[in-house]
């Protein structure tokens, strides 16, 4: 082995610590190592750059944009919502949200769907007295799995592709292609979690909880008239288990009802006053076919899909203390609208526009973004603080979003177009139809995902300049006995190993010219290779740093180390056996 090759490890190896044993992102530590490999003449420059242009790398960055359209639009959580139900128990629920979950996980990035679910799985898990530790690991391991299904499934398989497409003479991979294997193992891995989950999940509570806030807001919706709410029930509009709030009273034609029972129907100009915390409020919010009462809603000069949700606490020097939200003018003065006012537990029982301001109540704003800073340099509040992800949905537009995706993967599971052409034609309409903005389509890049990517197409470049990857392959070989078979079980291994313990789109990288030089050397067809690292590299069940999903709910479910350990390993050991016996099946040697 040369020296450059030797070097070259060694940055990889000094990569693979800082991954495991320090906090520093995952974009910090591959650019610092393609820096080092740079600077010591190993890769060229334009080596070190050329995963900026990679085509896999670019579609992933599209697709970002895609979908950000549907979630502004809610149309996931409008499928999600129909789907879910009421489950029976703990097994039932897993089997409620992962088969769905990897459903959509196959079309859309895994990633986004698990961010916008967990929100959804905590609040199902509350209505339904199910501790949230036994669905937010299959949460996530369901958007793993069913990112195995097809070529967009997760950012890796694009990866994958791109390498296939600049590094071999072969086709590109089709839309389906690793669905051969990929559905059989997520039905198995779905089959593995509802059946031993109960000895191999824990019941966890996170150690911080956002419904721990003490506010308790009164706020007043109406139902809108033409919407899906005319006609439904409390219970069947969903109105009756949201956690933290409470269905107090409907006004309806000037009459009061006070003991809302869950059968009673909603009509349209109902007016619901709800008593609740401001997270409940912020779901409230987003039910399709409510919206807030206040008549000020309409008047803000700026569409409600570009406002958000606001925290204020009216000051003691605030000149409309003393005064009620009307004849104060609070929306002409701020440019704000208050939706709804929490008073130390009182409930306010007053039409809010005649809510009269005391120091130390707390608002809930509908305003623009730059309210925020605009206010926090004056005196008239304290603490003033927008709500994450409050922005209402374009709930209008949620269908058109869906459709614009169901075109996209028609279009590239036909290969009318590419991967990256129908995204970037989807990316594009979602912009022009408005189901997203422009300046939200920026936001929603995950720079520190694509920038790994990015990094890991030059360091990859250097294990195949320096011949390292060629060693490692031929070190496989000799373990294997020289046997295609075998072969394939110690790169799934490998693989599977790199990616639970650095990113996964850095272990792709880093093992595709392993692939390739072994199929070489071994001068065997590299498909069947190929689809043993796109499925490897979703294997990413045993730890919690193995896949950003893992971490996202690591926290969030109150886990520990050992829980993902427990029930991924095994997990882990089932994908690799089922994938080694399928994949020589459907891709000859």
């Amino acid at each position: 082995m040369s020296i450059a090759a030797i070097i070259t490890l060694a940055v990889i190896l000094l990569m693979i610590g800082l991954l495991i044993f320090t906090s520093i992102g995952p974009d910090t530590v591959l650019t610092g190592g393609l820096t080092l490999l740079l600077v010591s003449g190993i890769i060229s420059p334009s080596e070190a750059l050329s995963g900026l242009s990679n085509e896999g790398m670019v579609t992933v960055a599209v697709l970002y944009v895609v979908v950000a359209g549907v979630r502004a639009t809610g149309g996931t959580d409008l499928i999600m919502r129909q789907i879910l139900g009421r489950p029976s128990g703990p097994a039932n629920a897993q089997l409620r949200l992962m088969s769905p979950v990897a459903a959509l996980s196959a079309f859309i990035n895994d990633t986004p769907v698990v961010a916008i679910m967990i929100p959804t799985v905590l609040d199902w898990s509350r209505r339904f007295n199910l501790h949230a530790s036994w669905l937010l690991i299959p949460l996530s391991y369901a958007a793993l799995l069913g990112g195995t299904c097809t070529l967009i499934g997760t950012s890796t398989n694009l990866v994958v592709n791109g390498l296939v497409k600049s590094h071999t003479q072969m086709d590109p991979l089709g839309f389906f292609d690793i669905a051969w294997v990929g559905v059989p193992c997520t039905i198995l891995g779905i089959l593995f979690v509802v059946l031993f989950s109960r000895w191999l999940l824990p019941e966890r509570v996170p150690p911080i909880s956002c419904w721990e806030n003490p506010r308790e807001y009164t706020i007043e919706m109406i139902v809108e008239p033409g919407g899906p709410l005319i006609n439904k029930t409390v219970e069947d509009a969903g109105l009756r288990h949201i956690p933290a709030m409470f269905l107090a009273e409907i006004e309806r034609d000037g009459h009061l009802l006070a003991a809302v029972t869950p059968h009673e129907p909603l009509e349209a100009n109902d007016r619901l006053i709800f008593t609740g915390l401001v997270d409940a409020v912020v779901d409230l919010q987003k039910i399709r076919g409510l919206k807030p009462a206040t008549k000020e809603i309409v008047n803000l000069d700026s569409p409600r899909s570009d406002r958000v949700l606001v925290e204020a606490v009216v000051s003691h020097r605030c000149s409309l203390v003393g005064r009620s939200i009307r004849s104060g003018g609070f929306r002409s003065r701020y440019n704000a609208v208050v939706i709804a006012v929490a008073r130390h537990g009182e409930r306010l029982k007053q039409n809010m526009g005649d809510v009269v301001l005391h120091p130390g109540d707390t608002l809930l704003l509908e305003a623009q973004p730059s309210f925020v800073e605009q206010q926090r340099n004056e005196f008239d509040f304290f603490l003033v603080s927008p709500i994450e992800d409050s922005a209402p949905p374009r709930h209008e537009r949620a269908f058109v979003a869906l459709a614009i995706l169901a075109v996209m993967v028609l279009i590239a599971s036909k290969r009318w177009l590419s991967m990256l052409e129908a995204a970037m034609v989807a990316g594009g309409a979602m912009i022009m139809t408005g189901c997203v903005s422009g300046t939200e389509a920026r936001r929603s890049l995950d720079w520190q995902v694509l920038l790994t990517i990015a990094a890991s197409f030059g360091i990859g470049q250097a294990l195949l300049n320096t011949g390292a990857a060629g060693s490692i392959a031929h070190a496989i070989i000799n373990l294997a006995g020289e046997s295609p078979w075998a072969t394939l079980a110690m790169l799934y291994l490998l693989t599977s190993v790199f990616t639970n313990l650095i990113t996964n789109n850095a272990a792709v990288v880093l093992l595709f010219p392993i692939a390739l030089s072994a199929a070489n050397d071994l001068q065997v067809d590299l498909l069947p290779f190929v689809m043993t690292i796109m499925v490897a590299d979703s294997a990413s069940f045993a730890t919690p740093f193995g896949y950003q999903t893992n971490l996202m709910v690591y926290t969030a479910g109150g886990y520990r180390f050992a829980d993902f350990l427990r029930i991924g390993l095994p997990l882990n050991l089932l994908i690799g056996v089922t994938s080694v016996l399928l994949i020589p099946l459907f891709w000859r040697f």
